[in-house]
């Protein structure tokens, strides 16, 4: 008797999505070369690129007693990061109290994520098009439901400890997509064209990051995965 074989279920994803359409060739250079300074107005509302949780950026940082030690720092987060993290504290007490999520917060962190992908994206150069303020069409993705059954109080009430892990491991991975994004530049410079591996590489991290960001600012409950992938 032949045994018959079932497909194979797809592994679930992720509920919260991101990407970039990419522009590897036939790029601006002037814009490039100046990009930075460009992007300066939308870094001062949203923040800089990397690890910003629950609005902060994550740091390592030398203590008094010469030892290492990881915390969040207010630097770089910009005008809308902070309102986030107040949002961010409101809700997390609105959810151990309630066990739901207040859905104008969220809706205004989702805001904030959208806007700061897009400029995070351009600084980053991983676009051209200047990116729009506010929450405009532009060829970045950024998907997350909102989480319509009751919230889990204790992956909630512990979120900043959970995250950790993940902030060790972004921090190290964001510095490489620093070095990897300055190599760019200059290849961009020189030849009007951004190196795949790299591109994949930065664009990973981000996705990386953008996860954990959500995940620290209690858009979602599920535990982001250590991974690269969409």
């Amino acid at each position: 008797m032949n045994e018959t074989t079932l497909p194979a279920e797809p592994a679930p994803s992720y509920p919260v999505e991101f990407d970039v359409e990419p522009q590897l060739t036939g790029r601006n250079r002037l814009t490039v070369a100046f990009r930075i300074i460009l992007a300066i107005p939308h870094l001062l509302i949203v923040g800089t690129p990397g690890l910003a949780l629950g609005g902060g950026s994550w740091m390592f940082s030398r203590g008094n007693d010469q030892g290492w030690n990881i915390g969040s720092g207010l630097s770089g987060e910009g005008v809308l990061g902070l309102v986030a993290s107040v949002v961010a504290i409101i809700a997390w007490f609105a959810i151990l109290f309630t066990g739901n999520h207040p859905r104008g917060l969220w809706d205004l962190t989702r805001m904030y994520m959208r806007w700061r992908t897009k400029a995070v994206a351009y600084t980053a150069l991983f676009r051209d098009e200047y990116p729009p303020f506010g929450e405009a069409p532009y060829p970045v993705t950024y998907v997350v439901a909102y989480p319509e059954t009751r919230r889990n109080k204790w992956s909630v009430g512990l979120r900043i400890f959970y995250v950790i892990p993940h902030a060790i491991v972004l921090f190290f991975l964001t510095l490489a997509w620093a070095i990897t994004t300055f190599i760019a530049w200059f290849a961009i410079l020189f030849t009007g064209a951004y190196p795949e591996g790299l591109y994949k590489f930065g664009v990973g991290v981000m996705r990386w990051s953008i996860r954990v960001e959500s995940y620290a600012l209690l858009m979602r409950d599920e535990y982001p995965p250590f991974s690269f992938e969409p």
